[in-house]
């Protein structure tokens, strides 16, 4: 029998690397766990860092979606979709689209009218010494600060160093963090009755989707007879995926799936 696939999505700022020790824990478990970048991103962040190319300079909201709906749609067996930040809002546009057969959200850019008030700080000043225009870059500094604001500088830099990459501006105006309208796929259809489950996480030291903006799209979804879920985890910043306690979220999803009865061998 074939394993249930699981499509990671990174978010803002991070390389699909981030999510390497998500797919081993999850292969582990007899999933099949695939870890897609972004188009035109490179096999390491560094190569972002030092030479990304025009393609990933120039990434919007839109191109990002159907990146993603084109690879969930490939697969015989319905994949569950678990996205960070960017991605957790993908992953709710897809899964309300009836585009996979489970979701989950982690530390979502948020849906629909819930405006993402963090959004420029802390990570981003729009004509600021960190706007290079197509890209947006973080120091290692203010990515402890806006990030991994709960882990120490030898940690921080660790995790700069493996899978921080600069992000493309257009996304970020795409999202509505410069002040203008946010692009029409910054959107779920959080009314489907018909969609399958749907588990949001944050972390409630995150100062980029702060708790509280996660917990006003979990009441969003309160009039559809779908499930959704919602999970806290104290003292966990924007960072919870890469940082030295992943592994406890990771664990969660893995258990909420089990759950829901989204078994890596279903049957």
């Amino acid at each position: 029998m074939n394993p249930t696939p699981v499509v990671f999505i990174h978010g803002a700022w991070l390389h699909a690397l981030s999510w390497e020790s998500w797919a081993e824990r999850f292969a582990s478990r007899g999933y099949l766990a695939l870890t897609p970048g972004w188009p035109g991103e490179a096999a390491a962040a560094e190569e972002v860092r030092t030479a990304p190319s025009e393609v990933f300079a120039d990434i919007g909201l839109d191109v990002l979606t159907d990146h993603y709906a084109h690879i969930v749609r490939s697969f015989d067996t319905a994949p569950v979709i678990v996205g960070h930040s960017v991605g957790g809002l993908i992953a709710q546009h897809l899964i309300g689209a009836n585009i996979g057969r489970a979701a989950v959200a982690i530390a979502p850019a948020p849906v629909n009218d819930v405006p993402l008030s963090a959004c420029p700080a802390p990570l981003w000043t729009p004509g600021g010494a960190d706007d290079g225009g197509g890209l947006v870059a973080l120091s290692p500094a203010r990515f402890q600060q806006g990030f991994a604001n709960t882990v120490g500088a030898e940690e921080a830099a660790r995790l700069f160093e493996r899978y921080v990459v600069p992000t493309p501006r257009r996304l970020l105006v795409d999202l509505g963090c410069a002040g203008a309208p946010r692009s029409p796929r910054a959107v779920a259809d959080v009314g489907n009755a018909d969609r399958g489950p749907l588990l949001l996480i944050s972390g409630q030291e995150d100062l980029l989707v702060p708790d509280a903006l996660t917990r006003a799209v979990y009441k969003q979804y309160g009039d559809s007879t779908a499930v959704t879920d919602l999970k806290q985890f104290a003292d966990r910043a924007h960072s919870l995926v890469i940082d030295g306690g992943w592994r406890h979220v990771a664990d969660y999803v893995l258990g909420w799936l089990e759950e829901r009865g989204l078994r890596a061998h279903p049957g």
